[in-house]
């Protein structure tokens, strides 16, 4: 298992163990797990993230710590947009959706003003993040 597994791994298990309550880089920060289906492997995939409540969606942004590629899971809700959240003890159905142009532009202030990271990871890469909106399929 790389770096990366391990410590999603921990995430992950200390997440489900607290109700979604996590300590470390994550404590105090809105967190949910993503459930998506690879791309390419069509294996199912878990990845734990930050979050912005909008309503009743959740917006991901695919910042990869400012890397200039989009993390995996982009790719996979880009291939598969029906997936699974869990939220403090709820699982959820939803759909992806990315925002473009002003209101993704909007999201992605307001998520950096509230974490100011995100605003660094922009600043290391030349491309624009992604902002996914997360739909439950009770609000579709």
């Amino acid at each position: 298992m790389d770096d990366v597994a391990a410590f999603n791994h921990r995430i992950i298990t200390e997440f489900r163990q607290n109700n979604g309550t996590v300590g470390g880089p994550f404590a105090g920060a809105p967190l949910l797990l993503l459930h998506t289906t690879g791309a390419r492997s069509g294996k199912p995939r878990v990845n734990p993230m930050m979050y912005l409540p909008d309503g009743d969606r959740y917006l991901v942004f695919a910042s990869k710590a400012g890397s200039d590629s989009n993390p995996d899971w982009y790719w996979n809700l880009r291939a598969n947009p029906d997936a699974q959240i869990e939220v403090g003890d709820r699982t959820v159905d939803v759909r992806a959706v990315e925002l473009e142009g002003a209101e993704r532009d909007e999201k992605y202030r307001a998520q950096a003003e509230r974490h100011p990271g995100f605003a660094e990871y922009q600043r290391k890469t030349d491309r624009i993040i992604p902002v996914i909106a997360l739909v439950p399929a009770t609000a579709r």
